[in-house]
């Protein structure tokens, strides 16, 4: 494997028109900031690298719902999605915006690039257009129904109902999202990306990377590979974005399309990163340096945009040049979904935990780490809140935390506050003690002689191959481990009979203390400067990182030498969580459960409007009677009308019903029914109705016809 001496890491960019849910933490923020954390006590040269999407059309539907510009919706979940992520500890060295004067530069200057080559097709297409709102229709404003499922709901991109991706043309009865009217037709010209130009370049370039990237990488860079690429329109008819650089007529009201220009903006961002340092050509060490490692955390859903999308890009700028040619992409671990209770996160559905709501209640790092341990790395995986609890209580509170304050108040209570003596590298290494209660070493749950070293290589190697779940883990078990040795070595019995062998005990127990802060710096970070402060270190970890020095080597190695001073006060690292902490959040998951199910059933809460009052004397004047079909056909020339023949008693009446599409002429002889008896005669289609029967409607607008129980059909009035 190559060894790149710069690492540059991107996260995706959540669109601005909403709140960061629990979703896209754990599928992107938190598993690169885990990964970054991990590579700065590592001492290597990264920077981190994210920002907001302000483009596009959910940004502007957001803005029209409110009545509001595009501009106040963008500002706002700006400002609350970069301080919901402040607050969580992801720590970006820059985090930048698409709505920024450098990037549409940035991205300007790509499409002129491209577009003087010659790459650029123009292709004349007709797309939907609304008179009333005088404006071409993107793909988001236009809705219907799913050809494929039926959804009435169906965006004109994709059916959130089924999942599929559609086009707007496919929609049966679409209308506009902007005027609700039934849109026309009209021709457009709009600039293509022949993606198809580059087949064999991706096709290489993936192939060279398939051995390391993640399964579902490659499965849906090859599926696309496999169908064979087709040009995609990088241009739109909106308002808002990023104008077209071009002084054409065609041009006019034209702008970049957002999948164009938000994956450049991991490269604006970056210049925008060097020009805040003061260094403008700085950023040309990570994009156009061939020693400079790029890696991209994305969810699975944007997985061919920056496998297939933005490398074809960056290909088409290379191409010609000698120098300043863009690096692509060495890895992109790209994460299954973390559901929420058994379903996916909504943003659109309000199905969601959302981050900066979670961190108003409950303390980032205790989500930091539930997260971690549910990674979905290669399978999507689930967060509830039960195992949230469990893990904070049992792992964080009862197993890291309880073992840091025991070895500090122990120390501050029998030993001054003091490191009472060395502890031997070759000590910390194994454990190793002295001979006590028939323990020599630390032994894992197999019996095994537990080496320090080997550990945390394990872990160290797990993070370098994007296996977060599994180094988290093994860090948990190095905090076991010690809690179990504090434990079974006693050194408050111990310290009576022998207070060197207590010493003993408690100088490697301290150390202990200083690796897992180092160990657990990447994924709780905000804890492990806590720890590090316990043990009476001034400044944080992060004072700590230099270009070159290694903690993550010197968490193999005693930090605490004899007569060390501790802080003369512990604290409780962790706060469990009760039952009656959690109650609401349950109570408020089974509200959305039940707003889901009815989505899915097609049942929306709506306002109920009744008719106007009438007096119990006038519904007495209705005459309610169970009658039976005893003949049943269709109409002639209505297509919602059935022709029933009743029994009354020793009636028949003849009522024509509009229940056709519901219920077919030989499902419904034989039914009892209820019908208004006394409704005056009416004519329809040349045929006499006498009178009517009772049906309800679904909210997916069938018909079900109201079946009394029993035989009786004697014309009993229904009391």
């Amino acid at each position: 494997m190559h060894q790149f001496t710069k690492t540059l890491v991107t996260t995706a960019l959540p669109y601005a028109n909403g709140p960061v849910h629990l979703g896209h933490l754990a599928g992107v923020y938190l598993p690169a900031d885990i990964y970054v954390r991990y590579k700065r006590l590592k001492g290597e040269d990264i920077i981190h690298i994210g920002g907001s999407d302000e483009h596009g059309v959910p940004i502007t539907i957001t803005a029209e719902k409110e009545g509001i510009s595009p501009r106040d919706v963008v500002d706002r979940y700006h400002q609350m999605n970069m301080a919901a992520f402040s607050k969580c500890g992801i720590s970006f060295d820059y985090y930048g915006r698409t709505t920024s004067e450098l990037h549409h530069k940035t991205a300007q200057e790509f499409f002129l690039d491209i577009e003087e080559k010659g790459i650029f097709q123009r292709k004349s297409e007709k797309l939907f257009f609304d008179r009333k709102a005088d404006r071409f229709l993107s793909d988001r404003y236009v809705t219907g129904t799913c050809p494929i499922c039926n959804n009435t709901e169906a965006n004109g991109d994709q059916c959130e109902q089924c999942g599929t991706h559609l086009s707007p043309l496919e929609l049966i009865n679409p209308k506009s999202k902007l005027s609700d009217a039934t849109p026309e037709l009209r021709e457009t010209m709009h600039w293509y990306f022949p993606l198809g130009r580059f087949q064999q370049q991706l096709e290489n370039y993936v192939q060279e990377h398939e051995e390391e990237w993640r399964q579902n990488v490659v499965n849906y860079s090859r599926t696309w590979l496999n169908q064979g690429l087709k040009d995609r329109a990088i241009t739109r008819d909106l308002g808002w974005g990023i104008k077209v650089p071009l002084e054409s007529q065609e041009a006019l009201g034209k702008v970049l399309y957002v999948w164009f220009d938000a994956v450049l903006g991991y490269i604006s961002f970056t210049r925008e990163w060097a020009a805040a340092l003061g260094q403008s050509e700085r950023w040309k060490e990570y994009w156009q340096n061939p020693e400079c490692r790029l890696v991209q955390f994305i969810g699975k859903d944007n997985v061919v945009f920056h496998t297939l999308m933005l490398p074809a890009i960056l290909m088409a700028w290379n191409e010609g040049r000698q120098s300043g040619c863009y690096n692509l992409a060495d890895n992109v671990p790209a994460s299954e979904f973390m559901n929420f209770e058994g379903r996916k996160f909504s943003k659109s559905r309000n199905y969601a935990i959302y981050l900066g709501e979670f961190l108003e209640k409950f303390p980032a790092d205790t989500l930091r780490y539930s997260i971690a341990m549910n990674y979905p790395e290669n399978k999507d995986t689930d967060f509830s809140w039960v195992d949230f609890q469990n893990r904070t209580n049992g792992e964080l509170a009862d197993t890291l935390g309880n073992f840091i304050k025991r070895s500090v108040d122990f120390t501050n209570s029998k030993f001054g506050g003091v490191v009472p003596i060395d502890c031997p590298p070759d000590v910390i290494k194994s454990f190793t003690v002295i001979q006590t209660h028939g323990n020599d070493d630390l032994i894992d749950e197999l019996g095994n002689r537990v080496d320090l070293d080997d550990l945390v290589d394990e872990i160290g190697e797990a993070y370098e191959h994007f296996h977060f779940r599994e180094a988290v883990s093994k860090t948990m078990d190095i905090a076991r481990k010690a809690n179990r040795f504090l434990t079974q070595n006693e050194p408050w019995k111990l310290i009576k009979s022998d207070r060197d062998a207590a010493a003993k005990i408690m100088s490697v127990s301290l150390n202990l203390c200083h690796t897992l802060a180092l160990l657990f710096y990447p994924v709780i970070p905000e804890t492990s400067n806590r720890i590090h402060a316990m043990l009476g270190f001034a400044g944080t970890i992060e004072s700590l990182i230099k270009p070159g020095v290694s903690l993550w080597e010197q968490a193999k190695r005693p930090g605490l030498n004899m007569g060390h001073r501790l802080r003369e006060t512990s604290e409780i690292l962790f706060t469990k969580i009760e039952e009656s902490d959690i109650a609401p959040e349950l109570a408020k998951i089974e509200g959305l459960l039940a707003d889901a199910v009815k989505r899915e059933a097609g049942v929306e809460q709506q306002k109920m409007e009744f008719k106007p009052l009438i007096s119990f004397d006038d519904f007495l004047k209705v005459d309610l009677r169970v009658a039976r079909v005893i003949s049943a056909e269709k109409v002639n020339k209505a297509a919602k009308l059935l022709k029933l023949q009743l029994q009354v008693g020793s009636v028949t009446k003849q009522v024509l019903a509009g229940i056709a599409k519901h219920y077919t002429p030989e499902e419904m002889v034989g039914k009892n029914v209820l019908i208004v008896a006394n409704l005056a005669d009416r004519t329809i289609r040349d045929e006499v109705s006498e009178g009517m029967i009772l049906a309800v409607e679904g909210a997916d607008g069938k018909l079900f016809v109201i079946e009394p129980q029993g035989n009786e059909i004697n014309g009993r009035l229904i009391q």
